[in-house]
């Protein structure tokens, strides 16, 4: 293929109707059948990037190799492609008018007024083409963020409606991903929400190519046939996105439809050979029939709100499948956890994870929850701020260090056993001031760690200021905490575990943040067996 093809997925009536993994349907369909293919998430907010929101607005930050912070649905587009993604395919709005600001100053605009059209436009097309360009890819599939109609999401749509005048025919092709909603009272599924959605789009110069349309109940065929003459689209274009019981059977239903199918021929591509979904589909049998369960404890203090954990949660999905085993996630808030409730929260868990977090809140409860799990010999994995508490929790219980702290929470403790890296401690900015995206990690041998991952040098990602206090490690070391995993360049502790434990990691970084379908994450997979065996034993 000469010329890259765009594919650019909009979203109408109303949010969270899965833009992110009807486009990741797409792209394994597209990727099954020989393309290569990548996505791209363009989001309306001002934020330069998700890393300074509250994961309670907007759900987990995600974290790339190249340490660009992100949102959520790139992890999906990893999951299901198990292809990494890079700062590239995240932009949003503040960052194209930082950008835009910037060459103001710069002066590289010759001294012209500086306007949404055809300035911004025109950065945000440029962004938009950047990993086409590249020569990777056949394919870009470009998810655009918010809800057409959205005030903020119009120069996103004033660009796509220009681009795709300007690749010409063929070259760039319009989904748009609405809801038919069921009236219960009328007894049936009502398009006029479709209708208008389109309605709208095309008020803004562009015509969907296929509409995909998010329902619970089966489109008939005279519905579609109403669908294609009002919105002005062929039926065959009518692509109908049922709910499923896992997202990763949407690739499957997409075949079922044809949706790869319609792109193919209004790109003007050959379909080649049927899409390859064999793995895949082995790894939803395994998912769909488990041969046991196990209840893993995720103890956090955003667990109100699922996204924020979503590639933990998923993680243990792929994990799951591996073992055959059915993960039920039960969610502990880690500020209701006290030492006189500890053992009715966590005794009868086959397994604990304590989770990644920022800032002072629930912290008491997390450590509570490793003394417990540490004591009783229940399986554990801590993450980040989890290993963090791991540590702080061990240097307090059995190093006698009781004012033992992270200075994150308590700059005065006599005892900062985590603390902020020298370069760290004069950041004021917090957006992208993190120890950020892939660091690599020396394993000792004959460790859990060495058994886990079986390799001497691994690579994973990070998102934290603060960091293991090697002051502390020779003390922690003999009483019994090992550090099994250290960052060869800083010297930084990356890994800590317990001998004479049925399994207790903590790691510095997020090995969530790597599980994917074809490659589930080796310390989820130990841990999730780990949980198995304890199971067993109970």
């Amino acid at each position: 293929m000469n010329q890259t093809k765009y594919i650019f997925v909009t979203g109408g009536v109303t949010s969270s109707l899965g833009k992110g993994i009807i486009a990741a349907s797409l792209a394994k369909l597209l990727q099954g059948r020989g393309y290569r293919t990548t996505i791209q998430k363009f989001d309306p907010y001002i934020n330069v990037d998700p890393g300074t929101l509250n994961p309670y607005e907007h759900g987990e930050c995600y974290v790339t190799d190249d340490g660009a912070e992100t949102d959520l649905d790139l992890g999906h587009y990893e999951r299901f492609l198990n292809v990494p993604t890079s700062q590239a395919n995240n932009v949003t709005t503040g960052r194209v008018y930082l950008s835009v600001i910037e060459k103001e100053r710069r002066g590289e605009f010759l001294g012209k007024t500086v306007q949404v059209v055809p300035h911004i436009t025109n950065e945000i097309k440029d962004r938009m083409q950047l990993l086409g360009k590249s020569g990777d890819y056949d394919i870009v599939i470009t998810e655009i963020g918010g809800t057409v109609g959205d005030i903020e999401s119009l120069p996103y749509i004033e660009s796509v409606r220009q681009l795709v005048w300007e690749l010409g025919e063929n070259n760039g092709i319009v989904i748009h991903l609405t809801l038919v909603p069921y009236l219960a009272a009328a007894g049936e599924l009502k398009t006029k929400p479709t209708q208008h959605s389109v309605k709208t789009l095309m008020e803004s110069g562009i015509k969907a190519d296929i509409l995909v349309c998010r329902t619970e109940h089966e489109l008939s065929q005279e519905l579609r046939q109403k669908l294609a003459l009002f919105c002005n689209v062929k039926k065959e274009a009518v692509i109908q996105s049922i709910d499923a019981s896992t997202i990763y059977e949407v690739p499957n239903l997409m075949l079922e439809e044809g949706l790869d199918v319609v792109a193919l021929k209004k790109l003007d591509l050959p379909k080649k050979a049927s899409p390859d979904l064999k793995n895949w589909n082995t790894f939803l049998k395994r998912l769909k029939n488990p041969k046991q369960t196990v209840n893993i404890g995720l103890v956090g203090k955003y667990v109100e709100m699922q996204d924020c954990y979503k590639s933990i949660l998923e993680a243990f999905i792929h994990a799951g499948a591996a073992n055959e085993t059915k993960v039920n996630v039960i969610s502990i808030h880690s500020e209701h956890i006290n030492a006189d409730n500890v053992e009715e929260k966590l005794g009868s868990l086959d397994g604990v994870l304590v989770a990644p977090g920022f800032g002072e809140r629930g912290i008491e409860g997390k450590i509570e929850a490793v003394r417990y799990v540490r004591e009783n010999n229940i399986p554990f994995f801590g993450i980040c701020l989890g290993m963090q508490m791991s540590v702080i929790e061990y240097s307090r219980n059995i190093l006698g260090y009781k004012e033992a702290n992270s200075t994150e929470m308590n700059d005065k403790t006599s005892h900062p056993v985590v603390s902020l890296m020298e370069e760290q401690k004069n950041v004021t900015d917090k957006g992208g001031t993190m120890r950020l995206g892939a660091w690599k990690c020396d394993i000792k041998p004959n460790t859990l760690a060495h058994r886990i991952y079986g390799e001497k040098t691994i690579s994973e990602r990070h998102r934290h200021r603060y960091e293991y206090n090697n002051k502390y490690a020779d003390e922690l070391q003999k009483a019994g905490l090992k550090a099994s995993g250290v960052n060869p360049d800083t010297g930084l502790v990356e890994i800590v575990e317990l001998e004479n434990h049925p399994f207790f990691i903590g790691v510095q970084y997020h090995p969530e943040y790597k599980s994917t379908v074809a490659n589930p994450h080796p310390i989820f997979v130990n841990f999730v067996a780990a949980a198995v065996n304890a199971h067993k034993k109970q």
